[in-house]
């Protein structure tokens, strides 16, 4: 389902990434397709057709929402179990952007930042020293509402390992369990595309906190199909004037 470029993406997703792959093959093949569909001229013409109405706009208004650290998740391409593309759109000033927690993900993942600059910071537990945090295991809600739900499992330290700065143009890839944070590293907005991959999604992610204790639920609020759609236009929109 879907016009010239959303079924060319899905081509390209497929192509490079089904199949059993080791892992470090998957990253690099992953961190590939980011980079070419990444492209502003690529990823202008994706966005401008899904706001045409191409594509699955009422699933995947489902699954895109306005994020509480202030960048809104427009879910691209739906590829079931195995591949999720997402544009990310990061509002400087709006919610609580660069105070992110320290997280990993379920599923591997690249991202490519297409226009502004991201930052990242990587951590790596430890038993002494570093950072004085508060672990918690994420989960989803299964009563329908797809929250996020917050258990708090211990005390934890951490060391952090790596700051990054991802200026336009750039690539990274991170295995599912990797603790990290990113925020919006820019004055005007950052654009970012995010594809998690792989045949195993964990069940839970790992969260930590030195910012006090977190609420036992965290609601997310889907879009609507009216909201997706203009916020796709808007996006699009941004790209041609990059």
């Amino acid at each position: 389902m879907g016009g010239r470029q959303v079924l060319a993406a899905r081509r390209l997703m497929a192509e490079s990434l089904d199949g059993e792959l080791p892992e470090h093959v998957r990253l690099l093949a992953a961190r590939s397709v980011v980079a070419e569909l990444g492209s502003p001229d690529r990823l202008l013409e994706l966005t401008a057709e899904l706001a045409s109405g191409e594509g699955d706009p009422h699933g995947c208004a489902r699954l895109s929402y306005r994020h509480v650290l202030g960048f809104d998740k427009l879910l691209l391409i739906d590829g079931g179990p195995h591949h999720m593309l997402r544009a990310h759109l990061w509002h400087p000033g709006r919610g609580a952007v660069g105070k992110e927690d320290i997280h990993n993900h379920r599923s591997s993942l690249a991202s490519s930042v297409v226009r502004g600059r991201l930052a990242m910071e990587l951590y790596a537990p430890r038993g002494d020293g570093g950072i004085e945090a508060d672990r918690y295991q994420e989960s989803l809600a299964d009563d329908g509402s797809a929250d996020w739900l917050l258990e708090r499992t211990g005390p934890a330290r951490l060391h952090l390992t790596q700051v990054a700065e991802y200026a336009a143009g750039s690539t990274y890839a991170l295995p599912a369990h990797t603790l990290h944070r990113a925020w919006c590293d820019a004055a005007e907005p950052t654009v970012t595309l995010f594809l998690e991959t792989g045949s195993g999604r964990r069940r839970h992610t790992d969260v930590f906190t030195a910012a006090g204790p977190h609420p036992g639920a965290v609601p997310k609020v889907p879009m609507d199909v009216d909201d997706y759609v203009s916020e796709l236009a808007a996006l699009a929109e941004l790209l041609r004037s990059s």
